[in-house]
């Protein structure tokens, strides 16, 4: 029985790694989760940028990235361009701009195949546990335990694909509006 609970921690932990992963896809919708953990060298350290200021959202496409240190602007502006996102990036005053282009058609279909190459591989990372939990509740005597536990595990593996699907679903209508 402990092994199920087990499964289930094994399949949050899926879950939130995929919505980690698709969250940082780019969309036409700009998110600070795009550039906020690029590494810029100040003063000897690798400090990401969310470290080093505040980072805003102005729509329709524009993230700007108030920096606490004006010193620290150019050498983010340069980390920025460096992480090749394919974004124009302004450096200001005290901010540094960054404009998202608009996606084009193929794009979108690149951003597509990604999203479902990256579920793809967490479904694969579930069979590997499930196989693992499979063989555990093979080595049970009782069958009616057998199968009433390979029952659980399937219902968890369910759910499991559904939540994964409703990820796809609205990261592919995210790509697209």
């Amino acid at each position: 029985m402990e092994y199920l609970a087990y499964f289930q921690t094994k399949l949050d932990f899926l879950v939130n790694s995929l919505k980690e992963e698709l969250t940082v896809l780019r969309t036409n919708r700009p998110t600070a989760k795009l550039i906020e953990n690029i590494s810029v060298n100040y003063m000897g350290q690798e400090l990401q940028i969310k470290q080093l200021g505040s980072i805003s959202i102005e729509l329709p496409r524009d993230l700007v990235v108030t920096l606490w240190d004006k010193g620290v602007i150019p050498l983010t502006a340069k980390a920025i361009e460096a992480a090749n996102l394919g974004v124009s990036v302004s450096a200001y005053e005290n901010s540094v701009r960054v404009k998202l282009p608009e996606l084009t058609h193929e794009r979108r279909e690149e951003l597509i195949k990604i999203v479902k190459s990256t579920t793809e591989e967490s479904r694969i990372k579930m069979r590997i546990e499930r196989d693992a939990v499979n063989k555990k509740i093979n080595e049970e005597q009782d069958k009616d335990n057998k199968f009433k536990l390979k029952d659980e595990l399937q219902k968890k593996v369910d759910k499991f694909n559904e939540t994964v699907d409703e990820l796809v679903e609205n990261k592919t209508k995210e790509i697209f509006i």
